[in-house]
């Protein structure tokens, strides 16, 4: 029988009072922002059973009952430091073959102070943070770090990770990092929180953004290493200018002392997931970025978190932009998808206000039928709602200039939708417990609701009460009028490549049946749903423009022996472990693979892949761990390798410079550092076949 490792800490969602600290400002101590009375998707998906599950629940009793005993995950290991990772020794024993790309032995749950992959692979430290990537900068000194050192170095905890081709240049890729935000306790020795120096400050400033950099591949075997001083290789910081583009540029509410335009801004900060373009882009969403202003007193800064006093990194002191007392529409420049484009470094990377305001994670893009894109995302909030974007223009293929300035502008004209879910079945059967509805599975369908309408001669909205710039730039209170779905923080969303279902990644909900809060239900069939679940959508005759779906539950996460999970109706004595779902992707085959951030089964948070369809759809392994105190993010799965961003390791409740908490990646006597790492077979072939 597997064994799961002891609770680690009870911070809210998983994570350590630092990582909440500078991740996102505390936000699940804080009120929650959305105070309206729309429906919470627990009540829906709480009706959301179907008359076919009873045949798979039967179906599914018969399987597990001729597999005969579980698979044995073994006992974890213990944390140990290591400069190289480690490979897992514990193999499971799986009754009949994986599907293609799922063939590997999964990863015990495990502490270790290392990335832990599988029996047979082999990894390698792509780049870390502070290592030189633009000609001039310097090597990384943690003992006298500059802003204009950082500025040319890659930069701090990375998260989303795109691999693009380098045509031209045989056997070198590149790739594009978010840097999402700072742990100055781990970056400065003797770092003060209460009184933090310009220095500092300016040096967290060039931290944080996104790097561009290329990478050599070793074909042998699938390791990559950084090209430094590459002419493609790039920063982008909190202090780099971008432009606003779309319906709300050039509004009021954009507008402040320092660009009276409403279409200049300078910086991105807390880009979270994202995702890439069939042009050739990046798309980079900023998350949490009401952390970074202070001072506010509106109603509307309450409802995505800004708080009334100072920040945690008090940077207002060191620029009056932060201060919302001072600069009241600065904060309204912030909370976009970023447009970012790799292959030109003397680009202006774009704002996009026509896929509104809010905690953007992730912005993944689906062509229509004729070429239009739809951008899906999350907005990262407990019972906050997901949304979508289908833009009026096609795309042209090419690459000339005129091409290039057609496809940088698809994502300024269309309509911005909010996802309404309904359930089809009593929400009587749902007890808190995790006991499995009669049906035994979860359902129901949905609608697009329309927000505003983007066009070249101007925007309309389809809210009452409100303009259409209003709309993209207060984008929540636009959701919370028109009645959207309450979800337990949408955060990662992916089209499947293969079928075109949409999978939502929904991490979890602490304040799930806490107080008057909404309790437990069929999607999360727990009170105080710590696990999180994984929701499958499927567009109307499968065309993404489509304004109705259908949905069902595809996993609910947590401990296999829990009555409460559900792993899309497979045996679950052949499943891995999973806790907190975050960000996915897939792999050439369209088997999901699902990163993981604030574990709360004991051991540390991993990657997972798990097949979407066929006989053995549900079937969920282990890939890989990262070290203490680390989230696994960014994951990125090819035929010949698996890449995560291995972000905040050691950011545990009282680590500092002078006392880690986490050695990785460099060992004892070295600061710990975030980093890209890159896992490949050890014989040269494909992953998981």
């Amino acid at each position: 029988m597997r064994k799961l490792l002891p609770m680690i800490g009870s911070h809210p969602g998983g994570r350590s009072a630092m990582t909440c600290r500078f991740r996102c400002g505390d936000a699940c101590f804080h009120e929650v922002p959305n105070t309206s009375a729309n429906e919470y998707v627990g009540d829906v998906i709480a009706s959301a059973l179907s008359r076919r599950s009873v045949m798979r629940a039967a179906a599914v009793v018969t399987v597990a009952t001729a597999a005969g005993t579980a698979t044995a995950f073994g006992t974890a290991p213990q944390a140990a430091a290591a400069t190289t990772g480690t490979t897992a020794t514990t193999k499971s024993t799986p009754k009949r073959k994986a599907v293609r790309g799922l063939r590997f032995d999964a990863v015990a749950p495990n502490t270790a102070d290392a990335v832990t992959v599988p029996a047979g692979y082999k990894q390698n430290v792509v780049i870390r943070w502070g290592e030189p990537i633009l000609r001039g900068a310097p090597a990384f000194d943690p003992e006298n770090q500059t802003a204009a050192a950082q500025a040319g170095q890659f930069g701090y905890n990375n998260d989303f990770l795109a691999l693009l081709p380098l045509p031209g240049e045989r056997g070198r890729k590149l790739l594009v990092a978010n840097h999402e935000y700072t742990d100055e306790v781990l970056m400065f020795r003797g770092y003060d929180a209460a009184n933090p120096t310009r220095d500092q400050v300016e040096v967290a400033w060039a931290a944080h953004g996104l790097s561009a950099v290329v990478v050599e591949e070793d074909r042998r075997t699938g390791r990559l290493t950084a090209v430094p001083r590459h002419h493609l290789n790039r920063r982008v910081t909190a202090t780099t200018p971008f432009r606003l583009t779309g319906p709300a540029a050039g509004s009021d509410l954009l507008r402040t002392s320092a660009d009276p335009t409403g279409r200049k801004v300078l910086g991105t900060l807390n880009n979270c997931s994202g995702g890439t373009t069939p042009w050739g882009t990046t798309l980079h969403g900023e998350e949490n970025f009401n952390q970074y202003f202070a001072n506010s007193s509106r109603p509307t800064d309450k409802r995505y978190g800004i708080g009334t006093g100072a920040t945690e990194r008090k940077w207002e002191r060191f620029d009056k932009r932060f201060d919302v007392a001072q600069e009241p529409n600065e904060v309204h420049r912030f909370g976009y998808v970023v447009e970012f484009d790799p292959y030109d470094p003397t680009s202006t990377p774009r704002k996009h206000t026509a896929l509104g305001r809010f905690k953007h994670e992730a912005a993944t893009i689906r062509l229509t039928a004729d070429g239009r894109p739809v951008v899906y995302s999350g907005d990262d909030e407990r019972f906050d709602y997901f949304y979508k974007f289908v833009s009026s223009k096609r795309m042209r293929k090419g690459s000339g200039r005129a091409v290039r300035e057609h496809n940088l502008s698809l994502l300024d004209e269309g309509t911005l939708y909010v996802a309404k879910l309904t359930g089809d079945s009593p929400a009587i059967e749902i007890d808190g417990t995790g006991k499995l509805p009669a049906d035994g599975e979860f359902d129901g369908s949905g609608e697009w609701i329309p927000l505003a309408t983007a066009t070249a001669k101007g925007a309309v909205s389809h809210v009452e009460g409100m303009t259409a710039e209003e709309v993209f730039v207060f984008t929540r209170l636009a959701g919370d009028k028109v009645g959207a779905t309450k979800m337990d923080r949408p955060e990662d969303i992916e089209p499947n490549p293969v079928t075109g279902k949409v999978y939502v990644a929904l991490t979890n909900n602490s304040n799930r049946g806490v107080g008057a809060n909404p309790k437990a239900d069929e999607a999360n069939p727990r009170n105080a749903n710590k696990h999180g679940q994984v929701l499958e959508l499927t567009e109307r005759w499968n065309r993404p423009e489509s304004t109705r779906f259908a949905w069902l539950l595809f996993l609910v996460a947590g401990d296999p022996d829990d009555p409460a999970t559900y792993f899309a109706g497979f045996p679950k004595d052949d499943v891995s472990p999973i806790s907190c779902p975050d960000n996915v992707a897939f792999d050439p085959y369209g088997n999901l693979w699902i990163s993981t951030d604030g574990n709360q089964l004991g051991s540390h948070d991993g990657l997972f892949g798990v097949a979407t369809k066929g006989e053995r759809r549900g079937e969920l392994k282990q890939f890989l761990t990262v070290p203490s105190g680390a989230e696994t993010c960014g994951p990125i799965i090819t035929d010949r390798r698996v890449l995560v961003a291995v972000q905040h390791p050691g950011e545990l409740d009282g680590a500092s410079v002078e006392n880690p908490r986490s050695t990785w990646p460099d060992g004892p006597g070295k600061i710990v550092r975030p980093a890209v790492v890159a896992v490949y077979r050890a014989d040269g072939c494909d992953i998981g076949v």
